[in-house]
């Protein structure tokens, strides 16, 4: 409490300082400052409404937040958006230059709402980049996880009228209850249909689902609830084989008229594999595979290779493993793929 007084004081003390000399301080460099004075705990909140500011296009909004809160790279982000590196550092760029001169401070219960969706998306990007690492020598980064996490529930206190907000604590507790089930003792990643069941965390799951009660009570679901809802389906299977796919499939149905990118696509491909067979699935990844986002998207030719390796035709799958491993700068998930392809052997053929 102390520390937070000292900086606030800090900080009016050069807001006064640049009224009398006719300075008005820049908005990323006092970001910057509170971001760095100390260990911010429960400012993260605070701080990440204030850099999502309205005068940004949302795409800035949470390309910089990210970068400057959330502890991803430029790479990371990039991966997230589908889009070049250099696109996220130009959207940095531009948004430090039209945040310049700007007010920093906190929005008032009005603006909030307005600045609402971008902080959603950060603290769920935020999640993602722990759940499932882009690059490096982990695929897991739990402190990343535990933050969100940490920032979902408060956001659920803060605004318990946004159901929204309910959805996207859903989404996180479910997907944080399977954790201690994502590596195998060697540290090798686990599908979650392999997965041991047994080891997903139960309290999780109960407060994901009484969370996706509250989501689910608003009566146009958004993104968020629709993805938790999705993965409630798979919290509820005691086995991989209870999952009921078809419903998943409606989900996804749903889910694309709310938010109709590529990687819904692709998910959604996915389960119509599991509720139809293969065939149906291949079918729709022959049409993603020309969507330009997807083009160097490691998880298209993951997709591929799986649905390809259950038909049988083991030496495009093969190639499709070498492709998705080429593709991916994560060196667990790396070497998970190439020793897939290994698996199938350098001779295997159509059967």
């Amino acid at each position: 409490r102390r520390m937070m007084l000292a900086r606030e004081h800090e900080a009016l003390a050069a807001d006064d300082l640049a009224a009398e000399t006719h300075m008005v301080p820049d908005f990323v460099d006092q970001l910057d400052a509170v971001r760095d004075a100390a260990e911010i705990g429960d400012d993260l909140l605070r701080l990440i409404f204030i850099a999502c500011h309205p005068s940004l296009p949302r795409e800035g909004q949470v390309a910089l937040t990210l970068r400057l809160l959330g502890g991803l790279e430029t790479a990371e982000i990039a991966r997230a958006f589908l889009v070049p590196e250099a696109t996220v550092a130009q959207r940095i760029v531009r948004a430090k230059k039209m945040l310049h001169g700007q007010a920093f401070e906190l929005p008032d219960s009005a603006e909030r709402g307005a600045r609402l969706g971008a902080v959603l998306a950060v603290v769920y990007l935020i999640f993602n980049a722990g759940h499932s690492a882009g690059s490096g020598e982990t695929l897991l980064r739990p402190a990343l996880c535990d933050e969100a996490l940490r920032l979902a529930r408060q956001l659920q206190h803060l605004l318990p009228e946004e159901a929204e907000v309910h959805g996207l604590a859903a989404l996180l507790e479910i997907q944080a209850s399977r954790l201690p089930a994502r590596l195998d003792a060697q540290g090798q990643p686990v599908l979650l249909l392999d997965q041991d069941r047994r080891l997903w965390d139960r309290l999780l799951i109960r407060r994901g689902l009484a969370a996706l009660v509250r989501a689910q009570a608003g009566a146009d679901p958004g993104c968020y609830t629709l993805q938790a809802a999705i993965a409630a389906h798979h919290a509820r299977a005691a086995r991989a084989e209870d999952t009921d796919w078809h419903a998943i499939v409606r989900d996804y149905d749903r889910l694309y008229v709310r938010q109709p990118s590529p990687v819904v696509a692709l998910n959604r491909a996915v389960a119509v594999g599991q509720a139809q067979g293969p065939q149906a699935a291949w079918m729709l990844l022959q049409e993603l595979a020309s969507d330009p986002a997807l083009q160097h998207y490691p998880w298209l030719a993951g997709a591929q290779a799986d649905v390809l390796e259950r038909m049988g035709r083991l030496a495009e799958a093969r190639a499709a493993y070498l492709r998705a491993a080429e593709l991916n700068d994560n060196a667990v998930q790396q070497a998970w793929l190439l020793a897939k392809a290994q698996g199938l052997g350098s001779t295997a053929s159509e059967g």
